[in-house]
């Protein structure tokens, strides 16, 4: 069920490949600058337990990689680590030409529903960008759906590309926001992982220790997050689970599902649920950045 790929590098097409380039993107975005220090490894970083940091590296990255400009996001909500993100959409790539002969399809005939699209819009930001399909990102927060809004109309080269749509029903992830007779190529998602608020924050709280943190150093999360972006009830496991049973009743409407998994030890049970509606051949691309480790699981009906 798992394709064989080396999972410690980003993918192939991947712009962001090997050390940043911090002279090329302060010229995207000087303020970057004031956020610039030397690791322990003698080379130029930015202290990543710093949200401003963070948010200042992702402005000059999509401004550098994808002329993308007045990019923002509301205090404390989920700033994604670009790099991670546009693996997952050239990865989806991947598994549309695998039905095209190879060939990547692109263009705005290629429409792909992003569940849970957050503030920072940023799948849709990089699908567009990268091979210009077209998007319909839903979520539970009007918040959220406000700030991705903005975001499209500062930017003219998305506005053409990208729909937004509010989902009333947070327990159903399709019913509502895909209406009969409309067709997507592929859905993509990034789900909530933990199962309350406590765990999000034991968590927070130990990948900072991986990360070098020293004992009473003031902790953050240095990607943020909203309740509704880090946990829901019964976590990953439970999503997931419910996305599979869902996915059957829209099994006309998309023709790949596919989400990211986060835990490996979920996917024996994710296994048995898509037997359960009839996906006897389910796909799990692995993916990996570093020393962290992800994979996408990807099934069709169709």
């Amino acid at each position: 069920m798992t394709d064989k790929k080396k999972t410690t590098n980003l993918h192939p097409r991947n712009k962001h490949q090997g050390e940043y380039d911090f002279k090329q993107l302060l010229e995207h975005n000087s303020k970057l600058e004031a956020f610039l220090l030397v690791n322990k490894h003698g080379k130029t970083s930015i202290d990543f337990f710093n949200p401003a940091a963070v948010k200042a590296l992702n402005k000059a990255l999509l401004s550098s990689y994808y002329k993308i400009q007045n990019w923002d996001i509301p205090k404390d909500y989920l700033c994604p680590p670009i790099p991670g993100r546009a693996d997952y959409i050239h990865y989806v790539a991947d598994l549309l030409a695998n039905d095209a002969a190879g060939n990547i399809p692109k263009g705005k005939k290629i429409r792909v529903l992003d569940l849970g699209v957050g503030a920072n819009c940023i799948y849709p930001i990089l699908g567009v960008k990268e091979y210009g399909w077209s998007f319909v990102g839903t979520d539970i927060s009007k918040i959220a759906l406000k700030n991705a809004h903005d975001i499209i109309l500062n930017n003219k080269n998305l506005r053409a590309n990208i729909e937004l749509r509010w989902q009333a029903k947070s327990e159903r992830l399709f019913e509502g926001v895909v209406p009969e007779k409309e067709y997507f190529e592929l859905s993509i998602c990034n789900p909530p992982f933990h199962r309350s608020a406590e765990e999000a924050a034991m968590g927070t709280t130990r990948k900072l220790k991986n990360l070098g943190q020293k004992e009473g150093q003031k902790s953050s999360l240095n990607f943020g997050g909203q309740e509704h972006e880090l946990w829901c009830t019964g976590g990953e496991l439970q999503f997931l689970n419910n996305m599979i049973l869902q996915s059957k009743d829209f099994a006309s409407s998309i023709r790949w599902f596919t989400s990211l998994v986060s835990k490996e030890a979920h996917l024996k049970t994710l296994y048995k649920t898509l037997k359960k509606v009839g996906i006897t051949a389910p796909k799990t691309i692995p993916m990996g950045q570093g020393n962290k480790k992800s994979r996408i699981l990807a099934w069709t009906f169709q």
